[in-house]
């Protein structure tokens, strides 16, 4: 979660962050290299995903885990405390892509390891709910970001927040890297030396051959991910699109973000609660499809009726059926993997996904937007995602034990 909030908060200041950087000569130019910088934290991703999932393949999850956590720490105090484009100039800009290209890293490795470590850690009546925890912590990340955003936006006049306020978001999240680090040097190994050993040596003429093997699960995995990630860094782009599209308040906009966010965290962990009962696929299918009918309805009644209304229950209804299926991926994807490559393809094959898609998707609904002059562009990609996704997922396996859906039968 700790983690997550400092990648996450860029992307509710974009704005801010664009005046304090990147001053242009139109608000649209600000925001798009703002937003560029947010896309360069998903540049490194795939490389962090390959060098720290196979890292804690070989060596451990918990080392892994330490290290990215202490790259993003070191990242998110670079960014906070760099000087504005009018104290340093051009410096300050490439200092502040330089903490994202790091953040970046650090994420890549960050969610196949915890992963893994959830599903090695749980018993299997309940894997699904275990590693539900992963993207739920994501979505505890992105409440409180936007908390954070929510007070500060009510508590600052806008001059103050594009000032300062801000950097007090990401300073909070500084805070709390101390205790994370003490948190995870506590957590007890999932691999054993001589586990990790003998995994090496398996991996060293045929760990790309094994995950050949894995082809077809891998690919689907990757229209899964892709689709998840650009529904969920849409999500996000929500707060600017309330304030920049919609002309809302500030603090609405916000306060959308929360109460998507809160929402997803619940639907993340009872998508795992009824994975584990019904089944991973069921899960995964179901939502989806709902998700695809509901869309551009929801997008046609806040465009139209822009207001707390329509944007609360809206985006609400969005958010906790479209997180539902992914929790109950999670799982399917982790299960479908042999322990010895479960955290390097997993944070491999997550990060491309983020990277290719998460990166450009908050760019790619701004320039719709900017071109189409019409404020039901985030429909039409959202749309799109959710047909790839319902196709992947509906020829991914099924992988929950089958004791558990045969006493459920």
């Amino acid at each position: 979660m700790l983690e997550f909030y400092d990648f996450i908060t860029y992307s509710f200041f974009a704005i801010q962050i664009g005046h304090t950087f990147f001053p242009t000569g139109s608000e649209y130019g600000s925001l798009m290299l703002s937003l560029a910088t947010f896309g360069a934290g998903f540049v490194t991703r795939p490389i962090g995903g390959i060098v720290l999932g196979i890292y804690s393949d070989r060596i451990g999850r918990r080392p892994a885990m330490l290290l990215s956590f202490a790259l993003m720490g070191a990242a998110i105090l670079t960014i906070a405390l760099t000087p504005s484009y009018r104290v340093i100039g051009v410096a300050a800009p490439i200092i502040v892509i330089a903490a994202r290209m790091v953040q970046g890293f650090a994420l890549g490795g960050e969610v196949g390891p915890t992963t893994a470590y959830l599903l090695e850690i749980a018993p299997p009546e309940h894997r699904a709910l275990v590693v539900a925890w992963q993207p739920a912590s994501q979505e505890i990340a992105a409440t409180a970001g936007a908390l954070v955003g929510v007070i500060l936006s009510t508590t600052m006049a806008p001059e103050m927040l594009d000032s300062y306020g801000w950097r007090v978001a990401f300073l909070i999240g500084a805070v709390c890297l101390p205790f994370g680090l003490w948190m995870r040097r506590t957590l007890p190994e999932t691999i054993s030396h001589a586990d990790a050993g003998v995994a090496a040596k398996e991996r060293s003429p045929g760990h790309l051959s094994q995950a050949r093997r894995h082809l077809g699960v891998i690919a689907l995995a990757l229209m899964i991910l892709a689709s998840g990630t650009i529904s969920t860094y849409v999500t996000q782009y929500m707060t600017t699109y309330a304030q920049n599209t919609l002309h809302v308040s500030s603090t609405l906009a916000f306060a959308v973000s929360l109460v998507s966010n809160g929402i997803q965290f619940v639907g993340a962990l009872v998508g795992g609660w009824l994975a584990d009962r019904l089944g991973r696929k069921p899960i995964m299918i179901w939502p989806q499809l709902a998700t695809l009918l509901l869309t551009y309805p929801t997008f046609l009644w806040i465009v139209h009726a822009p207001g707390a209304l329509s944007l609360l229950i809206g985006f609400g209804v969005l958010s906790i059926i479209g997180s539902l299926p992914f929790t109950a991926f999670y799982a399917t994807f982790t299960e479908a993997l042999p322990q010895n490559i479960r955290g390097g393809v997993f944070a491999t094959v997550y990060a491309v996904a983020i990277a290719s898609f998460g990166g450009t998707a908050q760019l790619v609904v701004t320039w719709l937007l900017h071109v189409t002059g019409n404020p039901l562009a985030p429909a039409w990609y959202l749309l799109l995602a959710a047909i790839v996704g319902l196709v992947a997922m509906s020829l991914m396996p099924e992988t929950a034990p089958v004791k558990k859906r045969q006493g459920l039968a």
